[in-house]
């Protein structure tokens, strides 16, 4: 998928995207979100009122999934890039926690969150100063 820009601030672009959503086709809300500098994670909860929605849901059934928006500013717009788990995208900062949230989709993906928050606990080890 491409980028999406509109003449919006940044606040008013993330505001849009965790809103709930309305079709005809289903229903969207977002039930948790974080910033992570310029991404949006998500946990959203799409139900479908028609058959055949998002990976062939029956009317009235439910499906959480991992929500990765990339947030960029270009000539005065802000934009987005959306993408989602099953799409494994090449960003791990999603909290931990969603990851119990909503079902796998990319056990690849999902091992690099756990590097990533690995490495983050994993303390440095500190310079040592040497004395001849």
């Amino acid at each position: 998928m491409g980028w999406f820009f509109s003449p919006q601030s940044r606040s008013e672009l993330i505001a849009e995207l965790i809103q709930p959503q309305e079709t005809e086709r289903a229903s969207v809300k977002v039930v948790a979100h974080a910033l992570r500098g310029n991404v949006l994670w998500s946990v959203a909860e799409v139900t479908a009122k028609v058959e055949g929605v998002h990976r062939n849901l029956a009317p009235g059934q439910s499906l959480r999934y991992i929500r990765c928006d990339l947030l960029e500013r270009s000539g005065g717009e802000w934009g987005y890039k959306p993408m989602e788990e099953a799409m494994h995208p090449y960003y791990y900062s999603c909290p931990a926690s969603y990851l119990d949230m909503a079902p796998e989709q990319s056990r690849e993906w999902r091992e690099g969150v756990r590097a990533f928050h690995a490495r983050r606990r994993t303390p440095t080890m500190p310079a040592t100063v040497l004395v001849a």
